[in-house]
């Protein structure tokens, strides 16, 4: 698939490699090192943030040497890779992450937030702290991430690309869920605000992905409820996700997504 046709060679002889900053990326075999790798196959040097931390406190734990493996599959695709550690809980943290990706790479071209902060609750358990790490991390985090894209921005016209995925659970999920839902409307928006920048913004809900997490119990469930018999994977979406990105993609623009194999 190709990119941008209007690139001019550099020094080397060839095109320019675009830059794509992919939030998200802390386990190997996560939607977002899927998505890295896809980008770096199909001509993307890749800037991605991962925040051990997180997965620490999470049942499936951290991944040790993670970032390291990604960046060598990147470089494998012959991409380069920035690995940067991020807790973006931290208000100041959308900024320190551009400028990392700057100083290496360049301005960034397209923007792809896989990042989230995900704890099982619902209406009667989930803590006021819980509440407002999830809307910290996935709905301001996001809205940061997307005003440094927007205040940076300086690729050709028409190239841009904001692209969040996004999920619809609800029942005891609550706070991820409704901190999923301020995503959705935050990264639309981009679409009309960052008109002017040539700039696309779309949401991606890919349904329900097995990248671990997944009791046997619930395998057996999506695949009952998804017509086409099998679960998601971090490459459906993968290449969903290189489609919007693509120069092919520019004419998709302010829309939430189904890529899930029909579950319902």
């Amino acid at each position: 698939m190709t990119h941008f046709d209007d690139d001019e060679p550099n020094a080397t002889g060839r095109p320019p490699r675009p830059v794509a900053l992919v939030t998200g990326v802390g386990r190997t075999g996560g939607i977002g090192a899927g998505i890295a790798a896809r980008l770096a196959a199909t001509g993307w040097d890749l800037a991605f943030t991962y925040w051990t931390p997180y997965d620490e406190r999470m049942p499936w734990g951290a991944e040790p040497g993670a970032a390291a493996a990604v960046t060598a599959e990147l470089a494998a695709h012959g991409a380069a890779g920035l690995g940067i550690p991020a807790d973006l809980a931290d208000p100041e943290g959308a900024g320190r992450v551009f400028d990392a990706a700057e100083e290496r790479f360049g301005p960034v071209t397209a923007l792809v937030m896989c990042h989230c902060e995900s704890v099982d609750s619902g209406l009667l358990d989930t803590t006021v702290e819980s509440f407002d790490r999830h809307f910290a991390v996935n709905a301001r985090a996001s809205w940061l991430l997307i005003r440094e894209f927007g205040r940076r921005f300086a690729a050709q016209p028409g190239t841009g690309r904001i692209i969040a995925l996004t999920s619809d659970h609800t029942v005891d999920n609550v706070p991820y869920g409704a901190s999923k839902g301020a995503l959705d409307r935050i990264t639309l928006a981009a679409a009309r605000e960052y008109a002017a920048l040539g700039v696309t913004a779309n949401v991606v809900n890919p349904g329900p992905v097995d990248t671990g997490w997944m009791s046997e119990e619930v395998r057996e469930e999506v695949r009952g409820r998804t017509p086409l018999g099998r679960l998601g994977t971090p490459g459906d979406t993968a290449r969903l996700v290189e489609f919007l990105c693509s120069s092919e993609g520019r004419w998709v623009n302010g829309q939430l997504l189904l890529s899930n194999g029909g579950y319902a």
